[in-house]
């Protein structure tokens, strides 16, 4: 970390940090508010003013909730990064190439540091980008890529510098939580409410972001490289989304104690870095099974400090513009610190690792009404290594086959994997059997 001292003028004090924002959707107007509405406050905490100079947006003619025609518009983001009278290109319109990334790369070259909530950007082209920063001096701050208004990057990269990080875990994509605890709550099916979602404005122009874990999965990665020292291995993730969730495997994990949750879990171990991003089922008394709607949660567990836990809201306005400003006095204050919170160049190429660690694991099966349906399916679990902890069978369906509902004693992924492929196999297991891990938080 660094500190830059502050420009000064012996009649006016310290001269104002000079900001170009780049997006001036949700985000950007938050940003803009949060100046304007704050204006004293931050110069006091900051050390100085914030002064926007210019911006940039798709649509000039748009009707925005704030007045915005005091700033230079510039037409692109490109044009605005090069201009002289900016100090920090602030860039919220997201993307992994084009006019984000190149103007984020042209910024850094001309000398200005950056602020961003561009999680992808970051999970994919980090790396480069990290170095690309601190060969110019410059650095790269994101706190609002990652759980909305959580101070998670800080909490990891300066709180807990002290802690040997073991283990990161956490809810991390809103919309998510928000599908699985409204499909609970009200006993609607994962269709319902993922079409109530899209009406409310929750989803990603591209759903799959969403619902099938990739946007937790930048997140997660961006934290990995945080927590352990390596470089960020987004393309090293396990993911699987929540689209295969039922209603069902909803009311059938609360009848057990549990609640399903889409985790994103990352940690070290002997074979190498491990990330997954995972429906998995969590105690319905944990502070992750309690987490309702839109909240994000963010699990760390350190060797001196133990496990903390952070909670809040992971998305929205409000929240997001208050970690990009979290950022920007931080910058204004002339605190630099390396990108992933300590120089590029020493960050390890991380071994991907699938997850190994043993686990419980939830299974559903719908079986066919035959004799010795039931033995067969223990004695397959049986012969690959995984005993049973607690079985439920659910009444018979019009067609005469029976859900029913296994939960394990720990045993290994491998184990449950090679069990997954042979069921089906059996003859009395009708469609596509499900497994579920039990995370332990």
């Amino acid at each position: 970390m660094s500190a830059t001292p502050l420009p000064a003028s012996p009649s006016h004090g310290p001269a104002p940090l000079r900001l170009g924002i780049v997006g001036l959707g949700t985000v950007g107007i938050g940003v803009v508010k949060i100046i304007q509405n704050h204006a004293d406050l931050l110069a006091v905490r900051a050390g100085r003013p914030l002064q926007i100079t210019a911006i940039c947006a798709r649509d000039r003619t748009r009707n925005r909730d704030a007045d915005i025609s005091g700033y230079a518009w510039v037409d692109s983001p490109a044009e605005l990064a090069l201009r002289d009278d900016v100090d920090v290109l602030v860039e919220l319109v997201g993307g992994t190439e084009g006019a984000a990334r190149e103007a984020i790369e042209l910024a850094l070259d001309h000398g200005k540091d950056v602020v961003t909530a561009n999680k992808a950007l970051l999970a994919v082209h980090g790396q480069a980008l990290a170095e690309r920063a601190e060969r110019h001096g410059r650095t790269i701050r994101y706190e609002a890529a990652v759980a909305g208004g959580i101070p998670i990057i800080k909490a990891i990269s300066e709180s807990l510098a002290g802690n040997r990080i073991s283990r990161v875990m956490g809810v991390m994509n809103g919309t998510c939580n928000y599908i699985l605890t409204r499909m609970q709550s009200a006993g609607l099916p994962y269709e319902t409410v993922f079409e109530e979602a899209r009406q409310l404005g929750y989803l990603e122009a591209d759903p799959t972001l969403d619902v099938g874990g990739i946007d937790a999965s930048h997140k997660l990665a961006i934290l990995a490289s945080l927590a352990f020292g390596t470089r960020v291995a987004f393309d090293a993730v396990e993911i699987e989304g929540i689209e295969r969730i039922s209603i069902d495997d909803i009311n059938r994990a609360a009848d057990m104690g549990y609640r399903i949750k889409l985790l994103g879990v990352a940690q070290i171990t002997a074979r190498g870095l491990e990330q997954r991003m995972s429906p998995c089922l969590v105690p319905s008394d944990s502070p992750l099974g309690q987490l309702e709607g839109g909240t994000n949660m963010v699990v760390v567990e350190g060797d001196s400090v133990g496990q903390i836990v952070l909670r809040g809201a992971g998305a929205g306005e409000g929240p997001t513009a208050s970690a990009v400003m979290s950022d920007v006095i931080e910058l204004a204050r002339g605190v630099r610190m390396p990108v992933f919170g300590q120089p590029a160049a020493g960050l390890a190429a991380p071994q991907p690792a699938r997850t190994a660690i043993p686990a419980a694991y939830y299974l559903r099966l719908t079986l066919a009404d035959k004799p010795g349906a039931l033995a067969k399916i223990a004695t397959l679990l049986g012969d690959a290594g995984i005993s049973i902890d607690r079985m439920r069978q659910y009444g018979h369906t019009v067609g005469g086959s029976a859900p029913v509902l296994i939960v394990t004693h720990k045993t290994t992924p491998e184990a449950i994997h090679h069990a997954m492929e042979l069921l089906p196999r059996t003859g009395v297991v009708e469609g596509d059997p499900i497994e579920l891990r039990i995370e332990e938080v």
